[in-house]
């Protein structure tokens, strides 16, 4: 029977890893792969959760199962951070433990379809994997174009999505840093969607997966907060994978906001059922020590002070490229008012293998650059690569 597959393509950016690895010139750049990098290229532990990892081997005593809703007190500890004064929305408003943010998603989207959702409302370009999970799962993908020409979100084509939406629709939106391109919606774009998201008969799904790195944490919870004030219920895909550090250790929750709090239970053990059938139960270590850094005051002022030094090292680097103008005949400066991790340059396949042939420099090919794999010591041939292969 195993004759009968097909092969599949490599993940690109798999790829794109090995082609790095393998080049030997000592002044390579690579701004592939979705990790924050320090100024010397690290990507660390953060300290925090070190200290915590190192408590939680002198205290944990056992390593039982949890079951598939996960470390509760993780769960509960974020809450206040993404939702605010009143984080359970008076008691509409519970989660659970997934593997990741990935995990997050999609357990979100199997809900959705198990709720009666048939069709996903997603903004394009959006991060490969959203459309990988919904067409797996089953879903129809109804695509809008994320950002306009100048390079700013482009409010009238998702409420245009929403105007049109129908009974059965669901809509993923990224609450903050979008990937790929760094566009977000501003504070009173995310307070009209929010009003149009309130006359349709859609359930939104917000994938919050960058929180702390555009503006702040409260900052960046501004739009989820936004719609889930104006909506009757919700699902949050979440993810602590890149605010805490922890890729690897794949931690990640799911939240159900419920249009009544007696609905909640039920809702969610159809997300526990959902989990058993996947995973059985999220991997632990990671999510023990982000709850363990949120009840303890210095670790959380140390997780303050790292997420605030990440945060200001990349927005260092988009202020140099915004100032860098015009290169070429590609525009750097709307990258100085994008958030997060990532943006895209309009450059060709032509040109982003001549950035890897002739300059050393690895990016995806579509065009996506990891801003963090930028650095003050090596931003200015990378602002050259970009004039050179564009002229």
């Amino acid at each position: 029977m195993l004759d009968t597959l097909d092969q599949q393509p490599p993940d690109a950016l798999l790829a794109l890893i090995k082609l790095y690895n393998d080049d030997p010139r000592a002044d390579k750049i690579d701004l592939g792969v979705g990790v924050y990098r320090t100024e010397d290229g690290g990507t660390p532990v953060f300290a925090a959760i070190k200290a915590a990892e190192h408590k939680l081997v002198l205290e944990q005593d056992s390593k039982a199962y949890l079951g598939p809703e996960g470390d509760m007190g993780f769960v509960h500890a974020l809450m206040p951070y993404i939702f605010g004064e009143d984080p359970t929305r008076s008691g509409r408003i519970e989660g659970m433990q997934t593997p990741g943010g990935t995990g997050a998603v999609r357990l979100a989207v199997a809900l959705a379809h198990k709720s009666g959702a048939k069709r996903m409302i997603v903004g394009a370009p959006s991060w490969p994997n959203h459309a990988q999970i919904i067409k797996d799962i089953g879903l129809e993908i109804v695509s809008f174009h994320h950002a306009t020409e100048d390079g700013v979100a482009d409010l009238d084509a998702v409420k245009q999505a929403i105007a049109q939406s129908q009974p059965g629709d669901s809509i993923l939106l990224h609450g903050c840093c979008h990937n790929p391109t760094g566009i977000d919606y501003t504070h009173e774009q995310w307070d009209e969607i929010a009003e149009a998201l309130s006359n349709s008969p859609i359930l939104p799904i917000i994938d919050l997966a960058y929180q702390g790195l555009g503006h702040g944490l409260e900052e960046d919870s501004y739009g989820l907060r936004a719609v889930l004030a104006a909506v009757p219920e919700a699902l949050i895909a979440y993810s602590c994978d890149k605010n805490f550090g922890l890729y690897r250790d794949r931690v990640g929750a799911l939240y159900v906001m419920a249009k009544e709090s007696h609905q909640i239970d039920r809702i969610l053990s159809n997300g526990h059922s959902l989990a058993r059938a996947n995973w059985s139960m999220p991997p632990d270590h990671g999510a023990a020590a982000v709850r363990l850094v949120l009840r303890d005051e210095e670790l959380t002022a140390m997780w303050h002070g790292e997420l605030d030094a990440m945060r200001a090292r990349m927005r260092q680097v988009r202020d140099r490229l915004a100032e860098a103008g015009t290169v070429g005949t590609v525009d750097l400066t709307p990258l100085g008012i994008q958030n997060g991790l990532f943006s895209m340059l309009p450059l060709s396949k032509e040109q982003i293998m001549k950035m890897r042939e002739d300059h050393g420099i690895y990016m995806a090919g579509s065009g996506r650059i990891n801003i963090a794999g930028l650095t003050m010591g090596n931003i200015e041939k990378f602002i050259d690569a970009v004039a050179d292969v564009s002229a």
